[in-house]
């Protein structure tokens, strides 16, 4: 597959990390998250179907409960949380309706791939919004899930989502620019890999955890989440959420991050 071949497609999920939308302070980034949310309008005004799915509530939530750094303990994250995600939408809302859209919130857990009956009513739900116009803006219910139903990180979440609204690729935006041969912090001489065709055991080797006092995940589970979605035909992108065009570049078929080719559809 040729990065051309993505200016084809039509329905898109973007999946934004912590350090995309929000300063490490935990104090919302302002300029990305409107940059964020005039791009996808535009997107949307191009005809694409847009599913956005966002981190960041747990690390906003803090800041506005004033805490010093993101909680550890599941009370805390759970308090936190709550309080993030209305901060969240109501600030997605304010900049999507300065540009004639409407979003809709989602909150999942792990129980809507292992559920029939909640995934039935997730499909329906997701297809009723996209027929809408509606731009979905997905994130765990971090409030109520335990150990057992949770997913942990949105990368895997993102993929999940992917896969139910049976997405064409799915953009993972985070503070790296893509998979590299090694880690680019400790071997200079580590390059960035344009595409991979499959996922296996020498590319997963690669992966080494990372983590931010704001947000979950490493590479370890960006690829775990490309490996989910490509097995299900879905090509996947991994690219800095930094550079606002990023988005724009990879439907124009530019080489930007990390390009993980999906399979046949399932």
């Amino acid at each position: 597959m040729e990065r051309e071949e993505l200016r084809g497609i039509k329905r898109v999920v973007i999946k934004v990390g912590t350090s995309t939308i929000a300063h490490e302070s935990g104090l919302i980034n302002i300029y990305r998250m409107e940059h964020l949310a005039r791009m996808l309008s535009d997107i949307k005004n191009r005809g694409y179907e847009v599913v956005l799915v966002s981190s960041g509530a747990i690390g906003v939530g803090a800041q506005r409960m004033h805490l010093s750094e993101r909680p550890r303990d599941i009370q805390g994250k759970q308090a936190a949380a709550a309080v993030g995600q209305v901060v969240l939408m109501n600030m997605y809302q304010k900049f999507f309706h300065e540009y004639n859209y409407q979003v809709a919130q989602i909150l999942v857990t792990k129980q809507v791939e292992t559920d029939k009956l909640m995934k039935y009513h997730a499909k329906n739900t997701f297809g009723e919004l996209l027929r809408n116009h509606i731009i979905p803006i997905v994130n765990e219910n971090d409030t109520i899930s335990t150990d057992e139903i949770i997913f942990g990180d949105n990368d895997t979440l993102s993929a999940v989502v992917a896969g139910l609204v049976d997405a064409d690729l799915l953009i993972l935006l985070s503070d790296i620019d893509g998979l590299y041969t090694d880690d680019p912090k400790l071997n200079p001489d580590a390059e960035l890999m344009d595409k991979v065709l499959k996922i296996d055991d020498q590319i997963e080797s690669i992966a080494k955890d990372s983590s931010t006092k704001l947000g979950t995940g490493g590479m370890i589970t960006k690829i775990k989440a490309a490996k989910y979605a490509t097995k299900r035909g879905i090509h996947v992108v991994l690219a800095n959420g930094s550079s606002n065009e990023a988005i724009e570049k990879i439907l124009n078929g530019d080489k930007v991050g990390t390009l993980f080719v999906g399979g046949e559809k399932r």
